[in-house]
């Protein structure tokens, strides 16, 4: 009889990076949930320290006043796929990061260097307690965060798409806004100077325009398991 060590499946890193609205979050959790992985929304905590930042009046138009407030909020992530949760300070954050206000700042935020390679380690400590293997979405982390990941995915999504996935989020939203909104903030990613989002050379790229959520959670965990079974 196989012992169960050699039954297991091994344990893998898994990047997912792309712009908002090509279904990242969605397809992430129910891969991490599919396979028995963790999973961890990066972008949430970029999201956390933006809402701290407002909440104790940080001025997000000065980079200087947000790299010395950077190291005081405790940033806090669950990585069950099922029930991903943030908190900071010991609250829960998981409402309030997604408001348009925090949507709004959290790029200008997230270029502070000193914001980044905070949040940055923060997320490889998370990773490397992974035992099982874990799913890990944002804009960086095949690039900066996880060079070393077992698999890279890259999903992108034509801007008329992403717009109408989020206008479909962010009920009642206006497609033609939501879309230049999109497009402003991939440029703020793409051209910050720390840990742009930029496609890994050894990613694989997904361009989930005409697929639908299933057929892109069926071709990673496809990936995935081609990984597994390689190591």
């Amino acid at each position: 009889m196989e012992t169960a060590a050699r039954t297991a499946p091994a344990a893998v890193i898994v990047a997912i990076d792309g712009p908002s609205g090509t279904g990242k979050s969605s397809t992430s959790k129910a891969v991490a949930a599919k396979l028995g992985l963790s999973y961890l929304d990066t972008g949430a905590q970029y999201r956390a320290i933006t809402w701290w930042m407002i909440s104790n009046g940080i001025d997000i138009g000065d980079p200087a006043e947000i790299a010395v407030a950077a190291a005081k909020p405790v940033i806090v992530s669950g990585t069950d796929p099922s029930a991903p949760t943030i908190t900071v300070d010991g609250e829960d954050a998981s409402g309030p990061i997604r408001t348009q206000d925090v949507t709004s700042k959290v790029s200008a935020v997230s270029a502070v260097p000193e914001v980044r390679a905070l949040i940055t380690q923060l997320q490889r400590d998370i990773a490397a307690a992974a035992g099982q293997g874990i799913v890990v979405e944002g804009r960086d982390i095949g690039t900066t965060v996880l060079p070393d990941a077992d698999l890279k995915v890259f999903l992108t999504a034509s801007p008329e798409a992403r717009a109408a996935r989020r206008s479909g989020e962010l009920k009642g939203s206006d497609v033609a806004a939501t879309r230049e909104a999109l497009i402003k903030r991939d440029a703020a990613d793409s051209g910050r100077k720390t840990s742009p989002l930029a496609k890994a050379d050894d990613a694989v790229e997904v361009d989930t325009t005409e697929l639908t959520l299933d057929q892109v959670i069926e071709c990673v965990v496809t990936l995935i398991e081609e990984k597994r079974a390689a190591k």
